[in-house]
Parts: structure tokens; C-alpha cells; sequence
């Protein structure tokens, strides 16, 4: 008997890439989206709504039973909007499997996370308003949001919960823009300000595999949480090394110690997208997700892919948070000439 299962989004980077997935096994798909951007392949059932729309929610579950859904869509909604979701498709779909985040934890991006650190607090009914960011950007609002839809579907869900806290996700159709503004930059060459230490190991997760290693979640009887980082990575210098190979740059890479890029406010994570001092920010341990059968391509496969996508017209979602993402070459001017 053919399998169903739902997709919450499903028509822009992970949820497209979990549509796809899901229809390369032979699954019947069923997506709920608004319709506001991005496509849904022609393969997949499409139901249009709004998942903070009580009415749509009900007519959504009359769509149903699925064997499971995964919630691809959750990432800007308070708990309680994730909460309503969760009450109105119970019983209408076997396993829940919910994309959530590395900033659930307490300690990130701080200290080596497993999966039994300890996670915010935060209520399975709050608001948009719950929770503050520290002073150093750690926890974080969004931190707090994310751990109180973890909770929201854990109370309804509860030993059927499937919870995937991947860290950076990378790959064609990256709608935040951090690796495609590499590209763009190892493509402009000249002198490319970089972030010491060049040896440090970047741990992003391919779009791609996750989607994978989402489907086999939906697939398999093995529940509970599970951090998605990739095991090998990349060093800062072999990946902007990889990015100006990729782009045919002719550039030259200038290491600025951390005090210098602070000396000159240099934001952290966006000014110079994938750069962070804190000491945990990549240490957080996939093994679990390893021994449950993630695999994760080469970094420098994640790049070129993303560079063909980018060169074939592929052009990511808008979104607000790629206008956070990248250096303006007149501050970077003025960091290279501090350097001497």
C-alpha cells in the first residue's frame, strides 16, 4: 500500500527538498503551504492555508490520514500557533517529524552539545514575546520560540516525536545567503577579508541530506531528538579556498585575528556569514544522527552544486534575513587597510 505522508511548507529549500525526496520513494504527498511563493513540484497534492487559520487547519486534517508529516514550516511561529497545528492534525497523522534548531539548547553556542544537554524553557502555549537574548547574542528569543514548539508537539506526540536540530543548513535554493554570498565574493576576487583561526572546522549540513535523513525518520520506528551537524566539515581555509576553485576567483584570502574584526564592529554570523567566537558554535555532535544513518556529501560537493544552482538562474526565495548577510566592500576596504 502506498505510504502518505504530509509536508508542512514544502515549496522552498528543506520542505521542496523533502517533497522531492519523499516522491523519489514512491510516498504520496500532500503539501500545505499559503501559495505565497516558491513551487510545489506537480507531483505532490498541494492544500493551500494558513497554519495559524483555525479553518484551515480543519480542512487540512479532512485531507488526511498520513503516515507521518514533517513540519518544515515552523521556524517563525510561536509555540502556541505551532501548538494548534499539532491538536488539529492529532489523530490524523501516525509520527510527527519536526525540524527544529540547535539554539533549543542552553549551552549553545558555547559548549559541546549532545543530545541529553539541557534544553530552554519555555511553555508549550507562549507567545511570540517569550524570551530574551543575552548580551553576547546566547540564548536567544528565537531559541526559546523553537524549544517551546519542540514542547508543543511533545506533549501531543509524545514518544512518536521526531525532533531534527540541525545547526547551519546549506545547499542549492539557500534562502538566508550565507554560502551564496561566498560564491559571490570569492567571484568578485581582489583581497577577501576571512576570520582567524583559518583552521577552525565549519560543520554545515547539506539541504539535501537532510531532507534524506528526514524521510528515513518518517520511515523508521526510531524516535526522539537529533542534531544534524556534519561529521568532517571544512576548515575555514579549505572552504574559501573550495569557494574561489568553484568560482574561478582570482582572489587572495586576508586572515584578520578575532580582536581586529571586533575592533572594527564586525557583526559576528552576518557581516562575515558562518564566522562566530564562541567556542561550541560548530560542536555539536552528530553521532546519534550518524549511527541512525545520516550521511553527509563532501562540503566541497555542497559548494559547487550551489554555484551551478546560483549560475543556472537559481535565485533563492526573498527573504529579510539575506539582507542581514555580507560585508559591504567598503567596510571590508577599510578592515584590510587596519591590517596593513
Amino acid at each position: 500500500m502506498t505510504r502518505r505522508i504530509l509536508v508542512l511548507g514544502g515549496s522552498w529549500f528543506l520542505g521542496r527538498a523533502v517533497v522531492g525526496e519523499a516522491l523519489a520513494r514512491g510516498w504520496e504527498v500532500t503539501t500545505f503551504t499559503r501559495g505565497r511563493s516558491g513551487s510545489v513540484p506537480e507531483a505532490a497534492r498541494r492544500v493551500r492555508g494558513d497554519r495559524t487559520v483555525s479553518a484551515d487547519l480543519d480542512r487540512l486534517a479532512a485531507e488526511g490520514p498520513w503516515d507521518a508529516v514533517v513540519d518544515t514550516s515552523s521556524s517563525e511561529l510561536a509555540p502556541r500557533e505551532v501548538r494548534k497545528a499539532v491538536r488539529a492534525l492529532r489523530g490524523r497523522v501516525g509520527r510527527w517529524v519536526h525540524v527544529s534548531t540547535v539554539s533549543v539548547y542552553a549551552g549553545w553556542p558555547h559548549e559541546h552539545l549532545t543530545e541529553e544537554s539541557p534544553v530552554l524553557d519555555c511553555p508549550a502555549d507562549a507567545g511570540p514575546e517569550f524570551g530574551y537574548t543575552g548580551p553576547d547574542g546566547s540564548p536567544t528569543v528565537y531559541g526559546f520560540q523553537k524549544a517551546g514548539g519542540e514542547r508543543a508537539v511533545l506533549e501531543v506526540f509524545g514518544p512518536e516525536t521526531v525532533l531534527l536540530r540541525p545547526g547551519v543548513i546549506l545547499g542549492p535554493g539557500e534562502y538566508v545567503g550565507r554560502l551564496p554570498w561566498w560564491l559571490r565574493r570569492a567571484e568578485r576576487g581582489g583581497t577577501i577579508l576571512a576570520p582567524e583561526p583559518r583552521g577552525l572546522r565549519l560543520r554545515p549540513v547539506d539541504v539535501r541530506d537532510v531532507a534524506r535523513f528526514a524521510m528515513d525518520r518518517a520511515e523508521s520506528g526510531a524516535t526522539g531528538p537529533y542534531n544534524l551537524a556534519h561529521p568532517d566539515g571544512l576548515t575555514w581555509e579549505d572552504f574559501l579556498r573550495t569557494c574561489l576553485r568553484t568560482t574561478g576567483g582570482t582572489g587572495t584570502v586576508r586572515w584578520a585575528p578575532p580582536g581586529t574584526l571586533a575592533a572594527h564592529d564586525v557583526r559576528q554570523w552576518t557581516e562575515l556569514p558562518l564566522w562566530r567566537t564562541h567556542a561550541g558554535v560548530w560542536e555539536v555532535d552528530p553521532t546519534r544522527a550518524v549511527a541512525a544513518g545520516l550521511h553527509c556529501r563532501p562540503l566541497a560537493e555542497t559548494v559547487a552544486e550551489t554555484w551551478d544552482w546560483m549560475r543556472e538562474g537559481g535565485a533563492a526565495i526573498p527573504h529579510p534575513r539575506a539582507a542581514e548577510h555580507g560585508i559591504s566592500p567598503e567596510r571590508e576596504t577599510a578592515v584590510l587597510a587596519a591590517l596593513g
